[in-house]
Formats: structure tokens, sequence, C-alpha cells
């Protein structure tokens, strides 16, 4: 069997503009939300549609043969988890053999480049499978290896969560410190030679500054320096929301829903949708990844992919010592709701995320319909569904409480 890493999917290519007459503008009376799932109309973006299923065929005149048949919605799996009431769009069961080879190397690098974790942890990370996960998120990948790139980082950011502030050693005290330390393995400190060498030599001291260091440097090796950079943004954003969260478990407070989800909106999965563009090989525009409305859409995505964590973890972080904020147990002691009720109103708090999202996703591409902005929403969309294709089929970590 060939190299997967070296057989690439054919690339997106867009078509040389036509000579002919521009394109007929779209139908009138379209909702936003219409426009971007019908794609996009101007030059040379007829490769580009954001659509999660094909516009039925125009019937020929006169109709030469029957229409074939538009191809089936894709379904989660019958032994997947079903939240009634959750917005979301199931993807196509990711690439078997991409997702076995990139289950191979991440294991080989996590064992042998990085000494991540220790024998008896080797089943949880098995149980994570993030060669599924990253597979489902990024189907447009070129290679194997740019899929490396965001299943590299997945992998360090979990470890520096769990080693950190979880279940394997983590805790509250001392944490800013920590965070500040793994920080600079992606963003280089500049100091006098004295001590240059001394900090160096910190970054190989513990398992998540190692998969930090690592992680980043084969990432730099394939990015842009303008999409590092955003990344390490995007990264300094996460460890405020750890230390925000870590402070209120020192001091025992219940925030506000409010102020819970000012925590999420930092302390979520907001760096993986960003890097799309890295990972499909191609690169957003500094200047139009950092307009007000990709921001918001790039927001708005990450809150509602954390929301789905808090719902399809919530037994497992019932079950955990100590008491773990999440969605529906801020809201059931905020708001005087039963657990199940909560629960529910979590589900709603997600769906009006995710509708927020696509909307705001349809006025940008409406407004900026350039090729590079278009792709990018389309891979943040597709990133958004396949994190919770992840969550809902990964059985071995997660499960549903019996409200229902």
């Amino acid at each position: 069997m060939p190299d997967p890493g070296l057989s690439p999917l054919p690339p997106v290519s867009l078509p040389a503009p036509p000579p002919a007459s521009p394109p007929a503008p779209p139908p009138a009376g379209l909702s936003p939300i219409d426009r971007i799932l019908r794609g996009p109309s101007g030059l040379g973006t007829s490769t580009l549609s954001l659509a999660r299923r094909p516009e039925p065929a125009a019937v020929p005149e006169p109709p030469e043969a029957p229409a074939p048949p538009a191809p089936s919605e894709p379904s989660a799996p019958v032994d997947a988890l079903h939240i009634p009431g959750l917005y979301y769009h199931p993807v196509p069961e990711p690439d078997p053999v991409r997702v076995a080879e990139v289950s191979r190397r991440i294991k080989d690098w996590a064992v042998d480049e990085v000494e991540l974790f220790p024998d008896d942890w080797e089943g949880e990370f098995d149980g994570f499978s993030v060669g599924r996960y990253m597979v489902a998120c990024h189907p447009d990948a070129p290679t194997v290896e740019h899929l490396m790139l965001a299943t590299r980082l997945m992998v360090a950011e979990n470890a520096v969560d769990d080693m950190y502030c979880e279940n394997h050693g983590g805790s509250p005290v001392g944490l800013g410190g920590r965070l500040l330390l793994a920080h600079t393995a992606l963003d280089p400190l500049h100091m006098p030679a004295e001590y240059q060498t001394a900090w160096a030599e910190s970054l190989g001291s513990d398992a998540p500054r190692r998969a930090y260091r690592s992680a980043m440097e084969y990432f730099v090796g394939r990015s842009t320096p303008s999409q590092a950079d955003r990344f390490r943004h995007d990264m300094a954003r996460l460890h405020l929301g750890y230390l925000a969260e870590g402070a209120w478990a020192e001091t025992d407070h219940m925030p506000e829903v409010w102020e819970y989800l000012a925590m999420r909106q930092f302390n979520n999965f907001r760096p993986c949708p960003t890097i799309t563009d890295t990972v499909g090989g191609y690169e957003l525009p500094a200047d139009l990844h950092a307009q007000p409305a990709m921001q918001r859409v790039l927001a708005l995505a990450g809150n509602a992919s954390t929301i789905v964590n808090d719902l399809y973890s919530y037994t497992k972080e019932l079950a955990s010592p100590g008491r773990h904020l999440n969605l529906p147990v801020v809201i059931a002691e905020r708001e005087g709701l039963s657990e199940k009720d909560a629960y529910l109103k979590a589900i709603e708090v997600h769906n009006d995320l995710m509708r927020a999202f696509e909307a705001e996703s349809a006025q940008l591409a409406a407004a900026c319909p350039l090729p590079s902005v278009l792709r990018f929403l389309r891979g943040v969309a597709v990133w958004v569904d396949g994190n919770h294709y992840w969550h809902q089929t990964n059985t071995y970590r997660y499960s549903l409480p019996d409200f229902w």
C-alpha cells in the first residue's frame, strides 16, 4: 500500500475566470444562511460551495433521461450517542486509510519523540481516537503530514490540560507559572545568552513542554509567519481561560452563567478551527482573518464546539472527584433548575450559538466573497461538524445522562 502521506487528495483548485459575461446574480429572496449553503456565485468560485448537500439538478428541456437521485445525507452510526434536540450536521465517515495512518504516526510521535505518557496511560491515549477526530475535522487536508500538524497540536494541548489542570496531576495551585513556561515553547523567549541556554533546556523538563515544543516546530515548518503568530495568540487566549477556571476552583467560586460563558470563550476549541487553512495547505491573509466579522465567526464556532463538549462530557465530569464546572451545572446552580432542565437549557444555548455562527458566516460570505474567505469559512464549518462527530461517536470517553 502506498504511503498515504505521499498520495494526497486532489487539491481544491480554482477554475480560470470564464471569458463570457458575468454570472447571473443569486435568486432574490434568499436568506443569509440560504446564500452560504447555496455557495458563492462570483467569478472563479464554482468549486467553493459551502453547501452540506447538493442542489437539485435542473431538469433538461426536454428531458433526455431521468435525473439521478440526489445523494443521501450522511447519518450518525447506529451506536453513536444521540442528544435529543441538539442542532448539528452529520458528516461522512472519515477515510479509514487516513485514520489508520494518522493514528500510527501520532502514537509513534507521542511515545518515541516526546515521551508523552507512561505505559499505563496507553489505553486512554488510544481511546481518545485522535486520528479519527482530526481526519473528520480536516477532510480537505492535501496530505497526511498536513493532518499531522493539527493532530500533534491537539494532543499537546490535551496533555497540558490533563497534566497541568485536570485529572492527571493537574492543580489550580501554581497553574499560572506552569502555563507561562509552557507557553514559551510556542512563543520563544528572547534574552541574554547567559540565560537562554537554561530556558532552552527547560523545554524538555516535562511532557507538556516537550509536546508543545515539538508540535510547534512541525507547525512552524509548514505555516506562514502570520499563521504561526495567529495560533500563538489563540493559545494565549486558551491559557487565559485555563487560569480563570483554576482561580474559580481555588476560591470555590460558582460563576454566573454569563461569567461561565465568558470563561468558555477563552477556554475552548478556538485554536483548532483557526488553523484550518494551514492544515488545508493555503492561507487566509492576516488582514482578512483579523476582520471583526471573521473574529466573531471564529468565536461563535469555538463557543458552540465547546458547549458540545460540556454536553457530551457531562456524566464523565460529574463522576470525577470534586466539583467540575460545565454549562448544565452552572445553569442548575444559578437559575435554580433541576439537573434535567438545566441540561435541556444548555442544549438551547448550544443551538443558539450554532445558528448565530451559521448566520454570521453567511453574512460574511455575502459581504466578502473572496475564494480564500469562502474556503476558510467552509473549513471552519466542517471543523465544527467534525468536532461534534467525534464527541458523538467516542463512546469510550463519553456517555449521556438518563434524561429521556
